[in-house]
This record gives C-alpha cells, structure tokens and sequence, in this order.
C-alpha cells in the first residue's frame, strides 16, 4: 500500500508546476519536506515533521514546514486531516489510495481501513440523491480493542466525546 523507496518524480513535477503557477519556486527546503512528506508511513502533525528533519540535520525552520505543508494541502500531495483533537494531522497522498478511518479515543490510535462495500454503498447513496461527489472523508471515533479491555466503566470514552471538535 505505501511506497517503500522514496522516488518522487511524479510529485515533484506536480509540487513544481504548482509552485510555478503562483509564481512560487521549488527550493531546496520545500524539496527536502517533499521527500520527507513521503517517507511518512503514519500520519503525522507538522512538530513531528519539523523534528524528524532536525534529526537528519536540515535547518529548516518551524514557518517553512507549516507553510510548506499548506502548499503541499493545496496542490493536493498531503491531506490534512481531524481526528478529534485540536491539531492537524497530515499524510501524502498517493495516487489510487483511498482509505478510511477508526480513532481510537483513549490511546490516539488511527486505524486505516478500506472496504469496497461501504465505497459502494456511498456511491449508491449519492447516485439516489443525484449528487456528485467529490471527496468523502469517514472516521468513526471510539475504542480500540485494547483500550476497550482497559476502560470498564466508560469514562475514557466519556472524556474525550466531550472534547471532539470535529
């Protein structure tokens, strides 16, 4: 499902050509945030991206990665998601890669997943409607499996439905 070798021609040539078009450059930093974006194989948030360069020695500062990602959310390489908390969470999009997602409430786990039936079931329901749709985005929020062992009486759930802000 993810790309083990970081070969980025693809979206590179896109990043550029989008860079280009709002007379923008492909400079050294954004390249170097390119290629760490999809070397990501979790989401992540922008600190854990500004950390993970620091640790192979790029002096690129907290601004670039946060200005950066938003370009890269705008040209469509890197979506930008909410799981119920209050920052943003990241992963590269990769071409014919459609997935979902459970959160769990307790341990922050993201479980992706992906089932043709349910894909199927949306395009029905949008068929019925006559709407057209154009992106979809599904998370269901509760407990995983081993929180669940954990939290007997519910409060974990209980907290953290409180505070969604999704």
């Amino acid at each position: 499902m993810r790309k083990s070798k970081i070969d980025l021609p693809d979206e590179q040539q896109r990043f550029e050509s989008f860079l280009r078009a709002r007379q923008l450059k492909l400079t050294g930093e954004r390249r170097e945030l390119l290629a760490e974006v999809f070397a990501q194989t979790e989401h992540f948030d922008a600190d854990q991206l500004h950390i993970a360069l620091k640790q192979k020695g790029k002096a690129i500062s907290r601004a670039t990665v946060y200005r950066t990602l938003d370009l890269l959310v705008q040209c469509g390489l890197v979506r930008k998601s909410s799981f119920g908390d209050q920052h943003a969470h990241y992963e590269p999009v990769r071409s014919n890669e459609h997935h979902d997602h459970l959160i769990c409430l307790n341990c922050n786990t993201i479980i992706e997943f992906f089932r043709a039936d349910l894909e199927k079931l949306q395009e029905a329901i949008c068929s019925e409607h006559g709407f057209k749709p154009m992106h979809h985005s599904h998370q269901i929020f509760g407990l995983c499996k081993e929180c669940l062992k954990l939290d007997t009486d519910g409060s974990a759930l209980a907290h953290r439905l409180s505070q969604l802000s999704v």
